[in-house]
């Protein structure tokens, strides 16, 4: 039996007059007394299939008998619509095919929600049937584009000398920021594997082969805490060069994007992309990663308001924090109950309180204008660039909880306003910080990885003051989303050594550890470095989805759980055994604890 000669969705008039045999899902069923119309869906899109009892009575009885989303198999001819009922909406929108034969096979229960697109259904029910949910068109698309991207990555990878090597998905656990999923191993009682939170020390270990230039679209693990828009498990686009430095990787990664786009979304990207520093981003946006595509910055005003009456701002500036501002446009109407909001927004990034001036027709309005001084005001609204109908909000603080709450009053009024500006806006973030002083671990801990390279100028005050240390390190951005990042790797052992021990690893425990990697270090590693870009956080902002959720396959839910195969779930007595573990609930705990027998 022949299934299909054409796809549902590619027929057109260059087949009017041709015999089709097409196979497919039933959309919807209209009868119209003397006439039945089927549209008929496969992945490529519908078709509307008449069936008549003078055409074919039999294909007519079972058109009869079918509803929505039974399989079928339909032989018939394609013919132009009659003039005026042609859809223009549709792709086949001026053809139909007329069916001679109709074969059920296979009837569907009644789905839990319409098999279409713009549903309003809870997402933990579309999880549940997923593979119904993956059946509406919009999901379809997600994945015909999600197999276009990684064709495009490839090709463009190969063109620029890349090879595409696979790294072991069982290896060693090792420290990277998250915990590592565990996997116990069977044959070495009490010992584990993990999965890779990403082939970072493979890919360096390649280099040191002399591979030169390798990538890998790649699964990687990651047992984080439940938070929003995250996933378990998760694929990136991983690759490594050797012989470069930061200028190659950034310019290479730029050509990767800009094609990206121009071949999935077909939009032209204008290169390069703009560089801002790790302190720029922070000083000015209040994050590593910024959104530009909105002014909103903050603006420093430590100097204006270090001697006023408001002790807020003059003492933060007295035990060396700082005073900055946020002048946002049209807002000075707030009511109480709004500027009450983003006190509380401010307060869960840190800051004490917020301090705000509105910029009325009929003049400043603030509980605090009475300790400032008219000529203070008038410098603040300058220093701001803020005009008539601007809100002015203030924090004074450390630095870091001064920028950290404005960042995200940024964010959350450019949003609430409608402040961003159409489109994708890329930038870069270069120049970060090698470490940072942890003080809940009461070490130091690196912003990106242990293994990334300082800059040569820095490296001699890796013993006197690390923390003004800058990497070269670097992270893409788009539309305030970090789409990937990386760094020129350290491949000198002494050198990796020395930041081990600034980290609070010991020899012994280094060697633990990585030893296999200090060694490789020793056998001639070339200078190298390199990028991972999130593969299905770039889909998401590309096709402009609002979760990634909508362009994984099967994913998993906010709660880490997968609801169409009801995974994590308990296993046997027996599998234990063989695992030489046994389970242990805490009291007072949902999850089950393993530990060794």
């Amino acid at each position: 039996m022949i299934y299909r000669t054409h796809y549902c969705g590619t027929l057109g008039e260059a087949e009017i007059g041709q015999k089709v045999v097409l196979a497919g899902w039933v959309q919807r069923r209209r009868d119209h007394g003397g006439l039945i119309f089927v549209d008929l869906r496969d992945r490529e899109g519908l078709v509307q299939v008449v069936f008549s009892p003078d055409t074919d009575p039999e294909a007519f009885a079972v058109a009869e008998k079918v509803r929505s989303e039974y399989v079928l198999r339909v032989e018939g001819e394609v013919h132009r619509r009659p003039p005026g009922t042609e859809n223009p909406k549709l792709k086949t929108g001026t053809i139909e095919v007329r069916a001679t034969s109709c074969t059920i096979l296979n009837p569907s229960r009644t789905p839990p929600f319409y098999i279409e697109d713009g549903i309003n259904v809870d997402e933990d029910l579309r999880l549940r049937y997923r593979y119904l949910d993956l059946r509406r068109p919009e999901m379809q698309e997600a994945l015909r584009l999600r197999h276009r991207a990684a064709k495009v990555v490839r090709d463009y990878l190969d063109a620029h000398g890349f090879w595409e090597v696979e790294t072991p998905m069982l290896t060693r656990s090792t420290p990277e920021g998250a915990r590592d999923y565990l996997v116990p191993s069977r044959i070495y009682p009490g010992r584990f594997y993990a999965l890779p939170q990403s082939p970072q020390l493979f890919k360096q270990l390649l280099m040191v082969a002399g591979v030169d230039r390798y990538f890998q679209i790649v699964r990687c693990f990651r047992d984080e805490d439940l938070r929003a828009d995250r996933q378990p498990e998760f694929t990136q686009i991983d690759l490594e060069m050797s012989f470069v430095e930061v200028e190659d990787i950034l310019r290479l990664s730029e050509g990767l994007i800009a094609t990206l786009c121009r071949e999935i979304v077909g939009v032209e990207v204008s290169l390069p992309f703009p560089r801002i520093s790790y302190q720029e981003a922070m000083s000015l946006y209040g994050t590593d990663r910024p959104d530009i595509r909105y002014d909103l910055l903050l603006t420093d005003v430590s100097d204006l308001v270090a001697e006023v009456e408001f002790k807020v701002f003059s003492q933060a500036v007295k035990e060396g924090g700082c005073v900055k501002g946020l002048a946002v446009p049209g807002a000075a109407n707030f009511s109480r109950k709004e500027i009450d909001e983003l006190t509380r927004l401010a307060a869960l990034f840190g800051a004490k309180g917020l301090a705000y001036i509105q910029l009325l027709p009929e003049g400043p309005k603030s509980p605090i204008l009475k300790f400032l001084g008219e000529g203070v005001v008038e410098a603040l609204r300058q220093r701001l660039q803020a005009g008539e109908g601007a809100l002015l909000l203030f924090v004074a603080d450390k630095r870091e909880v001064v920028e950290r709450s404005l960042g995200a009053l940024r964010s959350y009024l450019a949003q609430k306003l409608g402040l961003e500006k159409p489109g994708l806006s890329f930038v870069w973030v270069v120049d970060f910080p090698l470490v940072e002083f942890d003080p809940a671990e009461g070490r130091y801990v690196t912003l990106h990885h242990p293994f990334t390279a300082p800059r040569e100028e820095d490296v001699p005050l890796l013993e006197t003051e690390p923390e003004k240390v800058r990497a070269k390190a670097y992270d893409l951005v788009l539309n305030g989303v970090e789409l990937g990042g990386g760094s020129i790797r350290i491949n000198r052992r002494d050198l990796q050594e020395k930041v081990f021990r600034l980290i609070g690893l010991d020899l012994e425990e280094a060697r633990d550890k990585f030893g296999f990697l200090l060694e490789a270090l020793e056998y001639g590693a070339p200078p190298h470095g390199g990028i991972a870009f999130g593969f299905d956080r770039l889909l998401m902002l590309l096709l402009g989805r609002q979760t990634i959720r909508d362009v994984i396959p099967f994913p998993k839910t906010q709660r880490a759980q997968d609801l169409l195969t009801q995974a994590p779930s308990p296993v046997t007595e027996e599998q234990l055994r063989e695992l030489h573990l046994r389970v242990e609930v805490a009291k007072g705990s949902s999850g089950i604890v393993k530990k060794l027998s």
